[in-house]
């Protein structure tokens, strides 16, 4: 069957689609009402507008689609075949709108919202599983989609949207950002096991000059704080191997491929001994950043109070 076409088409079907959604999509809560009661006075009274305004939508939806929609029969209508087209893919659309409002709504609950938190590789073990076992004493209903990854990649999904609030170190300096230093956690020479610094309980870093090193790629912010340390011990480090997990790089240095500067183990491995440094001072900042200007959920709101309220306790004992 052939649609019935208008004469007087407001918008072209060559039109920029993006023309064509503004001039329609005000309409089409209107038209699905309409066709569901098939009747205009009916339809104004359920939504509770205006039946002039109504029936003026419809005029203008159907001159601005070059169809007819309705066949009219005084105040009653009914669907044409193009009307009947057009109203499967409104209906769903509607309810595609509907669920994603009641989606962003579920997400801003004070009691069973949505938290999209980042941290680092190495505050999965231990710091991250404490934080929300705590948090979530006083919270239990509300989620969290989590993302371990390192600190660039976790600014750039802030910046993006993807997350709320990230823990991080360095502790970021940018001005689209904020960020808070919350705790400072000691690094460790890690040296094989029989390694000749392994008897030794503290070492200059300067004693390593001559080692192999094994390191995060570049990008992480442990590799640029080790890449740092050693320029200022005075030598810039022999890089065996680069990896993207702290305790990978542990195991390597158990197997004897190189030393390595590190966080604490969450378990002690066998296999090393970790040495404190005394010279430089090996020390990373904790942060945790979020985005500028960026408002804030009533659920992502309570766990950025509770991760500042551990400034200086943030990190296992």
């Amino acid at each position: 069957m052939v649609h019935q076409q208008r004469s007087a088409a407001r918008l072209s079907p060559s039109g920029d689609t993006e023309d064509i959604v503004t001039a329609l999509a005000p309409r089409l809560s209107y038209f699905a009402g309409v066709a569901r009661t098939e009747h205009v006075t009916r339809a104004a009274q359920e939504m509770q507008v205006p039946q002039s305004t109504l029936s003026r939508a419809m005029v203008r939806l159907e001159q601005d689609l070059g169809v007819d929609l309705f066949a009219r029969r005084g105040r009653s209508v009914s669907l044409t075949p193009a009307g009947r087209t057009f109203l499967a893919s409104v209906e769903r659309a509607l309810a595609e709108i509907e669920r994603a409002a009641d989606e962003v709504r579920a997400d801003a609950d004070p009691a069973t919202g949505k938290v999209a938190f980042g941290f680092l590789h190495t505050m999965g073990a231990e710091t991250v599983p404490g934080l929300l076992h705590a948090f979530r004493a006083d919270h239990p209903r509300v989620r969290f989609t989590l993302v371990q990854n390192y600190g660039e990649a976790m600014i750039e999904r802030l910046r993006s949207g993807e997350l709320d609030l990230c823990l991080t170190s360095p502790v970021p300096d940018a001005p689209d950002l904020v960020a808070r230093r919350l705790d400072e956690q000691k690094l460790r020479l890690v040296v094989p096991a029989d390694h000749r610094l392994a008897t030794r309980r503290r070492v200059r870093l300067a004693e390593a000059a001559e080692e192999t090193f094994v390191t995060l790629e570049p990008g992480y912010g442990l590799r640029r704080i080790t890449d740092d340390l050693c320029g200022q011990a005075g030598f810039r480090p022999r890089i065996a191997f680069e990896g993207e997990e702290a305790e990978t790089l542990r195991g390597l240095v158990a197997a004897g491929l190189g030393v390595a500067l590190l966080p604490p183990p969450a378990v002690p491995r066998p296999g090393v001994a970790e040495l404190t440094v005394t010279a430089p001072r090996a020390a990373r900042e904790i942060g945790v950043a979020w985005l500028d200007g960026h408002p804030d959920t009533p659920p992502v709101a309570a766990f950025k109070k509770f991760l500042l309220s551990r400034r200086g306790n943030l990190l296992p004992a």
